[in-house]
């Protein structure tokens, strides 16, 4: 099977590495330089001739960051794509530019499977994300042996757009979880509790998860640095709370809790901190309560 990849950012060009690795022929492409020579750093063949080598590929494999490049890719299939041929998107996209995407490149009688993944670049580096796929299962039987490279844990969800909605539904869990750890961290603060100790104890009790203890881990390692070096920033947070509300809009879901944190997420951005780690709401949550970052270091020096 011949494999065409497109984009090659922080998630698709360790997924890329990872098919490259288990012996699957593929050729990358993206529009950012940057990102190509780090696939050629990488040992990835980049493509020159995008179109030729698309005529070539029996599967297609994107890995594109919003709704615009997701239709970008579903009209440029539609037009050069050949009956026969396979298409597995695994972008974090709208139902609805879902939706429309397979409808263009079922017209060109293009096969079209929607892979999300769950996890974050350290994940994909690791090969353990979580794989969540809808769309036609003999595809998904198809390409199975391909997804398992980027992880064990393997879902077929449905025909339709299950898997963009299921991804949405964990990143809905991951904002809120984040902003119910701003609001109990700043309250043991203003109280007087060890920031370390609070981690301590929630880390160990019948709240914890493992997102909790990765998020406990990251800021442990800088208690006295605030380091909220980025794994997925504030920005990418707030591109997702976005497609999440529309869905809740499209399903007539009321997401009154996750609204109130995409406000935050506005403010964490407003504050200047939309480039730093999704874990800067917690900062948001100490200004309202009249905490500093200054106050937090000298509280536990």
């Amino acid at each position: 099977m011949t494999i065409l990849f497109l984009g090659v950012g922080k998630m698709g060009l360790p997924m890329a590495r990872h098919l490259n690795a288990a012996g699957h022929v593929l050729q990358v492409h993206d529009l950012d330089p940057a990102r190509l020579s780090l696939a050629r750093q990488a040992g990835l063949k980049v493509v020159d001739d995008v179109l030729s080598q698309l005529q070539a590929s029996d599967l297609i494999i994107s890995s594109l960051p919003h709704d615009t490049a997701l239709l970008g890719v579903a009209d440029w299939l539609s037009q050069h794509g050949r009956a026969g041929q396979a298409w597995v998107d695994t972008s974090t996209v709208s139902l609805s530019a879902s939706q429309e995407a397979a409808q263009r490149v079922a017209q060109r009688g293009l096969e079209h499977l929607r892979v999300t993944v769950s996890g974050n670049n350290h994940m994909a580096e690791a090969a353990q994300l979580t794989v969540l796929a809808s769309g036609p299962q003999a595809l998904h039987q198809r390409v199975l042996p391909l997804l398992q490279c980027w992880g064990p844990n393997q879902f077929h969800l449905g025909l339709g757009e299950q898997a963009r909605l299921m991804k949405l539904v964990i990143n809905l869990m991951i904002a809120q979880t984040s902003a119910m750890l701003a609001e109990a961290m700043t309250l043991g603060r203003q109280g007087g509790l060890d920031w370390q100790t609070l981690w301590q104890v929630v880390g160990s009790s019948a709240v914890a998860s493992p997102i909790m203890k990765a998020k406990s881990q990251q800021l442990g390692r800088a208690l006295g640095e605030r380091d909220f070096s980025p794994t997925f920033t504030v920005h990418q947070m707030l591109k997702d709370i976005g497609l999440i509300m529309q869905a809740g809009a499209d399903l007539h879901v009321p997401l009154t809790q996750t609204s109130q944190t995409q406000q935050w997420m506005q403010a964490a951005i407003a504050q200047g901190d939309g480039d730093l780690d999704y874990a800067a709401i917690f900062k948001v949550v100490e200004r309202a309560a009249g905490l500093s970052g200054e106050a937090w270091i000298d509280a536990v020096t």
